[in-house]
């Protein structure tokens, strides 16, 4: 998925099993971001800027979803745990972290293994991927910042 490119329709399903389509944030952007892995450190500060701000994107026209390949039941976990006000995709299968090439081989303490690339797609009101916020750029503390900038 690269800059000028149509999001798909059908993003996936929610930690209660609801389809989240495209279409259900017609006229609005959209911030779907992808992260690792719920309750670690980093993906819990950035969920946390996203929420803080939250009704400071929505007022700006934006919707925020999030994505990452837990389950739904960890999705559960991790929303009420952090009073988490948007929906977050559960990706188990793999299709749309490899859809946004935010899938692939990753690198820490001499292990590899593979994971998905903390990575933001800004998507706009017609459905087109209108910036991408990389893994190095992403600063989880002051997400929102960036995303309003």
């Amino acid at each position: 998925m690269e800059i000028g490119s149509k999001a798909p329709e059908i993003l996936g399903k929610d930690s209660n099993g609801n389809e989240i389509r495209l279409s259900d944030f017609s006229g609005k952007k959209l911030v779907l971001y992808f992260y690792p892995k719920d309750s670690t450190p980093g993906c819990t500060q950035e969920a946390c800027n996203l929420r803080d701000n939250y009704s400071e994107l929505r007022r700006q026209g934006y919707e925020v979803v999030g994505v990452s390949v837990d389950s739904e039941k960890s999705h559960q976990r991790f929303i009420e745990k952090n009073n988490l006000p948007f929906p977050l995709i559960s990706d188990t299968d793999k299709q749309l972290v490899e859809q946004f090439g935010v899938w692939g081989e990753k690198k820490m303490a001499g292990r590899t293994y593979m994971g998905t690339f903390r990575t933001t797609f800004i998507i706009n009101e017609q459905g087109i991927v209108e910036r991408i916020i990389g893994p190095k750029e992403i600063k989880v503390k002051d997400h929102t910042a960036q995303i309003l900038s």
